[in-house]
């Protein structure tokens, strides 16, 4: 086990000798700039959804409001009916033209006294 240990040591040791990276100088400056274009795309789209959260709760405010308002009328006109059909009577559709006419009602024959023709073939 400790050669095991040993070896994977002394490989460790030379292939972190073989490589070399080059950086030129600009490797962190190209990487602090990715960053920094990130962090402002992300700002843009953070002020954009807060400022369309915003502009949603606020349009709910109205829209509440705006519901309550029909609410309210509605209920007017509710009690206006029911004080205007209170009035309705016999004498008012008499003074209107209408009149009680005898009422008629269609029946059915029972099927015992249907006669069905029968198919001679």
């Amino acid at each position: 086990m400790k050669q095991a240990s040993l070896k994977l040591k002394s490989y460790a040791n030379h292939v972190n000798t073989n490589v070399h990276i080059i950086d030129n100088g600009n490797l962190q400056q190209r990487i602090f700039k990715i960053m920094l274009w990130m962090l402002g795309i992300l700002a843009v789209f953070y002020v954009l959804f807060l400022g369309n959260m915003v502009f949603n709760i606020i349009e709910r405010k109205s829209m509440e409001n705006y519901a309550h308002t029909l609410s309210n009328e509605v209920g007017g006109l509710e009690l206006e009916y029911l004080s205007e059909s209170q009035k309705i009577d016999l004498n008012l559709a008499d003074s209107l033209g209408f009149k009680e006419i005898k009422t008629k009602f269609a029946t059915r024959k029972t099927l015992g006294s249907i006669s069905i023709a029968k198919n001679e073939i």
